[in-house]
């Protein structure tokens, strides 16, 4: 078995190769931040199938949970998450009474005490919330789940419902990460996607961040947005590093207009073309590793010293639904409308429309609308694909001597690696994979091949690039 090392940067691409690859491989994918992936969750998986799962967690399991704060003070037209627009308090205040119930009920169907590491607040705006009831939230995940004193507390911020005080108060609730929303700087992008946020608001609350000891800092930038160029996104680049975070995202922007309707307000002849898109993840990748950063995976950078960097080296830096991460838990709790969760059996998924996960509450149920259990092909498949996406790298023989398989046991798959071999996607030695430095936006592709669930021309997925 072949050794897994990290790949330096190879020699920039030529744009004919760019634009070839970018016509043959424009497809539309899963991001893989869960194996089988969500549109394969079923209603099979039940309120009470979950409540089985929570009950046979044994006693200390390391744990996290994901808050969904399903409120927005107004739309951004790229967004694709589960949110709903309100100017008024009162609706938030009610959705949280829900939230904190069915902290409640799902505490309730525990059998034994849990040790949790990570908690993420995800939205939505999560910061959208009063400053006392943010803090209520947290006294309230300490006393029914005993949180653990070194856990990791991160939000997603907006900068623009920002203020001081709220900052201080995240501080003194535990806070230790902020996850800031910045898109892009450039005006012009800024106004096309009704995301007006002046580059001195950013510099502002990230000081804020700092002077009251929330060191940690994430930036969440996009490509593929409309008005943006190769240039303007380097321009972007350059602005974020210098406010020195510690991790940056670098999204593609996925224009599906389909699912969600306000996406049809950004017109498709200001968005960039598949090649463009290339052009521009390519180029940015490039200069965050010239500007010191670690590429993580497909589309994360960290500070070399940053613990997603480390994990990285040790080969221990895991993928789940809020991406790149460190966090090695086996069971994510996922509260809120359209919370996603994980247990050892498998993965579940709360009522995604308010009203009625509000009304499942008041019954005193939990909101499980759908999921899938795991079986041990799906397992393995995981491990591939996890492998992959956070490694660019699998040995397929190990992974199936790890999940006491024999080994060949993905001799078809490995075959199915040539024509990107051909393309220059992957390298082939024996049975180790590895992306290489131009394959590495078609990760994705990659990992498609070891979905067993995927269905050839699906359309329902983001694009690939």
């Amino acid at each position: 078995m072949a050794s897994i090392q990290t790949l330096s940067p190879g020699p920039a691409p030529s744009t004919e190769a760019v634009e070839r690859l970018a016509a043959k491989y424009d497809l539309r994918l899963p991001r893989y931040t869960s194996y089988p992936t969500a549109p394969h969750f079923h209603p099979g998986v039940t309120a009470r199938t979950y409540g089985d799962w929570l009950a046979a967690l044994p006693a200390g399991t390391k744990t996290s949970l994901y808050l969904h704060i399903a409120y927005c003070a107004e739309m951004c037209w790229f967004c694709g998450c589960h949110t709903k627009i309100t100017k008024r308090y009162d609706p938030i205040a009610d959705y949280l009474d829900a939230l904190l119930a069915e902290v409640d009920l799902v505490a309730d169907r525990l059998t034994a005490p849990l040790d949790v590491t990570h908690v993420h607040f995800g939205g939505g705006t999560p910061t959208i919330l009063k400053g006392e009831d943010f803090a209520r939230v947290l006294d309230t995940l300490r006393a029914r789940f005993g949180l653990s004193d070194t856990a990791e507390v991160a939000v997603e911020m907006d900068p623009r419902t920002a203020t001081l005080d709220y900052v201080k108060t995240m501080a003194k609730a535990g806070v230790t990460r902020a996850s800031i929303g910045v898109q892009d700087f450039e005006p012009q992008v800024q106004a096309a996607v009704n995301r007006i946020q002046p580059i001195e608001l950013v510099e502002q609350v990230i000081a804020w961040l700092r002077d009251n000891g929330i060191s940690e800092i994430n930036m969440d930038l996009i490509y593929g947005l409309p008005h943006q160029t190769t240039e303007s996104v380097l321009k972007t680049v350059d602005r974020a590093v210098a406010m020195r975070p510690a991790r940056v995202s670098l999204f593609g922007y996925a224009h599906v207009p389909w699912m969600k309707k306000h996406m049809r307000l950004i017109p498709e002849d200001t968005l960039p073309g598949a090649s463009e898109r290339w052009s521009q993840y390519l180029a940015a990748t490039r200069r965050f590793r010239e500007l010191g950063y670690t590429a993580i995976g497909l589309d994360h950078f960290a500070a070399p010293d940053d613990e997603m960097a480390l994990a990285l080296a040790k080969g221990t830096l895991h993928r789940n639904f809020q991406g790149y991460t460190t966090d090695t838990a086996p069971a994510l709790i996922g509260l809120g409308a359209s919370g996603i969760g994980y247990l050892p059996q498998g993965y579940v998924a709360n009522e995604g429309e308010i009203t009625a996960y509000k009304r499942l509450i008041r019954e005193g149920s939990l909101t499980t609308k759908r999921g899938i259990a795991l079986d041990d092909d799906d397992i393995v498949r995981r491990a591939i694909i996890e492998r992959i996406m956070c490694d660019m790298a699998v040995d397929l023989d190990q992974v199936a001597h790890d999940h006491g398989l024999p080994e060949s046991s993905f001799a078809a798959e490995l075959s199915a690696m040539e024509p990107f071999e051909q393309d220059g996607i992957v390298t082939v030695e024996g049975s180790l994979i590895r992306v290489t430095d131009m394959g590495r936006p078609l990760s994705r592709a990659v990992c498609a091949v070891f979905d067993k669930y995927l269905k050839a021309g699906e359309q329902r997925h983001s694009r690939a690039v």
